[in-house]
Formats: structure tokens, sequence, C-alpha cells
């Protein structure tokens, strides 16, 4: 895992296999485990509104779920080929992956390759970032999105054991197509449970956060992701923060968001554009008090996200609970509150207005997209690796 919890393994059995629909439960009915200044509550998700106050301010991610996922040929070999995300230049960022959704490991990609999709071809260009193979930058025949409405189905990996239509890897939230995978913090809530929490004075605003493939190879940090926090969300996030409010990321993703347009203040101005992003405890949350969250596998780089909000004793409490009463992982299991230190200290305006810049945003789209490269300031992508990769594999999911 981290440092956190060096001897943590994952019993099969604590994959979630399929919907929790299958399983009899409401998707607001999955187990909620709330680590909150010390105490930890086992509740069900459904009891959210509970556990927050009305000067709380709940932050979702609106992108949705493309049917990402097309079967395909590589040098005569059947292969599943994902599609990421695009870039400004018409090319696509793909990862391929054998049919039992595991690592494509029968021949080494190359640049100039072609992949043989229905009614298409992707020719792979070159490695998106560089010295890893995992992710390649392609160019299409055809119109991608077009290509995914006909041929696609929702990702899914070796754990999950039949194929389920794409309703169930939507959210009540999603608005803005474009994520590879569903931001599965935001699964568990309804129709109803939203309406309970605006019923309770606590307030809903979204961001965008396109998430990409998962499964990186061992010791690979998240790769760059489009975001954009508008400036309705920003004004919100600084004022709750000035009315002594707590600011709730649903998930990674809109922790990654948030914390990449905010100051080294906690004041958060709107920003868009990629994100590099890796948030630790050497970076700590500045603009988020309290994740939901799924629970990540051993190894997984948002465990150090986890610190980053929650810190690193909270994270290995929850953790080992989760481990004692039969939690199950993965994006159609259970969840978790994690509150981080309670008055956390958070200076701006609330009106949003900028007092120093963000640091890992930038404003408009990246000067060198057209390459393949987001331009980030908090990460730059050609040295996000060094030396070769062991090609070890673990899913990682984007909540």
């Amino acid at each position: 895992m981290t440092a956190v919890l060096p001897d943590f393994i994952l019993p099969a059995e604590r994959s979630a296999t399929a919907p929790p629909e299958a399983r009899g439960l409401a998707r607001d009915e999955v187990r909620m485990l709330v680590s909150d200044n010390g105490i930890l509550t086992h509740a069900r998700f459904r009891d959210l509104p509970g556990f927050l106050r009305p000067d709380d301010l709940v932050v979702v991610n609106n992108s949705s779920t493309m049917s990402a996922a097309v079967d395909a040929r590589y040098r005569g070999e059947p292969v599943v080929l994902h599609f990421s995300t695009w870039l400004d230049d018409g090319g696509w960022v793909v990862e391929l992956r054998a049919p039992e959704g595991v690592p494509f490991t029968t021949t080494t990609p190359e640049s100039g390759a072609r992949v043989e999709l229905p009614g298409a071809v992707a020719r792979l260009r070159a490695p998106w970032l560089p010295t890893a193979t995992r992710l390649w930058i392609a160019d299409l025949t055809v119109d991608v999105p077009d290509l995914l409405a006909r041929h696609g189905r929702p990702i899914t990996y070796s754990y999950v054991t039949q194929r389920w239509s794409p309703d169930y890897y939507r959210t009540v939230f999603g608005r803005e197509r474009g994520s590879a995978e569903m931001p599965s913090a935001g699964r568990p809530f309804t129709d109803t449970l939203v309406t309970n929490l605006v019923s309770a004075g606590i307030t809903l605003t979204p961001i965008t956060l396109h998430t990409g493939v998962s499964s990186p190879e061992t010791g690979e940090p998240p790769s760059p992701e489009r975001y954009a926090v508008s400036p309705t969300t920003a004004r919100l996030v600084n004022a709750a923060h000035a009315a002594g409010g707590r600011v709730v990321a649903v998930g990674t993703t809109v922790t990654r968001a948030l914390e990449s347009a905010a100051a080294p203040s906690g004041l958060v101005h709107p920003a868009s554009g990629w994100t590099n992003l890796i948030l630790s405890a050497a970076r700590p949350a500045r603009a988020v008090d309290a994740l939901i969250t799924g629970w990540h596998e051993p190894g997984a780089s948002h465990l150090h996200l986890l610190e980053a909000v929650a810190g690193t004793d909270r994270v290995q409490t929850a953790y080992r609970a989760a481990l004692d009463t039969g939690y199950l992982w993965h994006e159609f299991g259970d969840t978790a509150l994690l509150f981080g230190e309670p008055n956390g200290q958070h200076s701006g305006e609330p009106n949003g207005q900028h007092g120093g810049e963000p640091n890992g945003q930038h404003g408009g789209e990246p000067n060198d997209l057209h390459s393949g490269e987001p331009n980030d300031h908090s990460s730059e992508p050609n040295n996000r690796h060094s030396g070769k990769s062991n090609k070890q594999h673990r899913r990682e999911p984007s909540d």
C-alpha cells in the first residue's frame, strides 16, 4: 500500500464483482465507514446527511462516463482498446488490454502499428508519457464518439465477472461526457439522497474532471487529466470556508480538481485545462476538508491523496477497520467518508477574488497539447517515470 499499511493484502472475496443492485441493495444502501475526529462509525450511504452540517459544501464531479472499451485486433490477436482521453490535435490516448480484462502482453505495441476496429483503424503514434509504454497516442480513421456510441461498452476489469449495461456506470451528476471510467465515488448518490441533502441545508456544486483509464503500472503516478472549476464553484468553496463550513469532495477526482485550482492560502480560483497535480502527505490538501471515496487497492497512488486530506493515521485506522469488518472494494463496492483535522485553516475572501496563482493549474489549453504532452506546472509528464517499469499492474479506480 504505502507506509500506512505495508502489510495490506486485499482478499479476493473483498472485490465487489457486481453492482449492489445485483446484491439486492439500492445504490445508497452500500456501507459507509465514517472517520470524524478520531471516531469511526459504520453506516449506510443514505445516512450521509446526518454526518454533515448545514454550512458544509458537497462538491461533485459532473463528468459522465463514455462507453470507452471497443473490441479490436492487434497483429492478429484479439484485444480490447480502451479510449482514455482526447487531444487537441485529434489524436486519442488509448490502452491495449487483453479480452479477459488484464494487461495485454502477447506482443509489444509499436509506433506505426495498426489496431483494427469495427469499420475503423487506430494507428499508434507514440507513447503518451515516455518512458512508460502503457498509454499510446493513436490516430483514428473515424469520429471516435460515433465509434464508441456504436461499438463501445463500459471499461471493466477481471474482477467484474459479467457485463453490465452503461446505466450501471452512470452517476446522477453526470452531464459532461468525457470520462473513460466512472467517477465512482458519486455512484451511491440517488435523487432522493440529493433531495435529502438539500432539504438539510447542505449545498452541492459541481466541478468537471474527465477521468482517464486506470490500471497503472506499479509506481506509476496518476496521468494528466482535463478539469474545470467554474467561477460559481470557486466562490461557493471560498464562501463555505469563510462561514466556518467544511468542503466535502466526492471522490479523488473532485479533490484533484479543487486542489489544482487552490492557491497556497487555500483560496480557490476558477481554473481549467490539464492537471498533473499529485497530492500526498508532502503536499497536503489546501481546500478540501473531507473526502467521500471508495476503497483503493494496495499500492494505489490514490492512497497518498487520501493521506493528503485525512492524514496518515486516520487513513490507516479506517483501512484496518474496513478490512476487519468486511467492506467491499472497487467501483461497485462500499465507501468511506474521511474527515481531516478539525478546524482546518483556510484563508481568503469568499467572493473568490484572486490572491495569487493556484499551484498546479493553468487556464485555457496547454500550449503543447498537440504533441500529446500536457503542460502543467505541478508536474511535467515527460518526467513522470524514471528507469524501467516492472510491468506489474494494479487496479486504480478513478472515483
